[in-house]
């Protein structure tokens, strides 16, 4: 039987087949496998006519848990005209406070931005199946859709590192809610079935990366992007495994620019 029999995307398959190779340097090895997720991938929240008055600024959703996440709407905001918004994953041992970096660019772009906690220390693409980080950020798209209105042709999932790694994997899958992917530093793409829609992807990578190697970027993960059909810019940089500031800049460039 034919990968495209059993419906899986070319860059499972290639991750893989590397797996005892290039992708064997990297902690994520055994994540870029391809497997059939034992859980659903599938996002159900979707924008809509908001119940609820966003607080202006930065508030906290799941308080009362281990790990929840952050909400922040600037202060242009007008329910009159939808927001773009830009869903961020944390890296492996990060948590959601560390994409305050972001702050500025939403209030000098107008956009929200949503970022939650991993139930464990990264994210459970990383370990293998999909499990409870997609229940959660689901409900936390949820309590961000009954407070914001949002455009709908422009909601991006983004995310560093293992972030990065966990936004090339569930994006796929909900390409009818996510209209772009944003990939920095990424370390291996591993989506499940069913593959749902086109959003567009940005991929950068440090050129020195000592975490990550970029030939991750270089040789696997753009490559079968593109062999798969989707609309792809690559950034490589003269750095380590990081965000510069020029690549945030380009990206969100990228992100507010339009559709092809």
């Amino acid at each position: 039987m034919s990968i495209h029999e059993k419906g899986l995307p070319r860059r499972s398959f290639l991750a893989a087949a590397l797996g005892g190779g290039v992708l064997g340097l990297t902690r994520n090895a055994a994540a870029a496998k391809a497997v059939r997720s034992a859980f659903d991938p599938r996002l159900t929240a979707r924008p809509q006519r908001p119940t609820r008055t966003p607080a202006i600024g930065l508030s906290h959703f799941g308080e009362g848990l281990l790990r929840g996440g952050l909400l922040y709407v600037p202060e242009s905001y007008d329910p009159a005209t939808p927001a773009p918004l830009i869903v961020a994953l944390h890296g492996s041992g990060g948590r959601a406070e560390i994409w305050s970096r972001l702050f500025d660019e939403c209030e000098t772009r107008g956009l929200v931005l949503m970022a939650s906690d991993s139930r464990d220390r990264t994210w459970d693409r990383v370990h293998g199946d999909f499990g409870p980080d997609v229940g959660f950020i689901d409900s936390a798209l949820r309590y961000t859709f009954d407070r914001c209105v949002i455009d709908p042709t422009q909601v991006a999932l983004a995310g560093f590192s293992d972030g990065a790694s966990y936004a090339l994997s569930l994006g796929p899958s909900n390409g009818d809610l996510f209209t772009h992917l944003i990939a920095w530093s990424p370390g291996f793409s591993s989506p499940a079935d069913p593959i749902v829609g086109m959003p567009r992807v940005f991929v950068s990578h440090g050129t020195a990366d000592n975490v990550l190697p970029v030939t991750l970027s270089r040789v696997i993960i753009v490559p079968t992007f593109e062999m798969d059909g989707y609309g792809i810019e690559y950034a490589e940089f003269d750095g380590r495994h990081e965000m510069p500031p020029a690549i945030v800049t380009q990206s969100l460039d990228w992100f507010l620019g339009g559709r092809d």
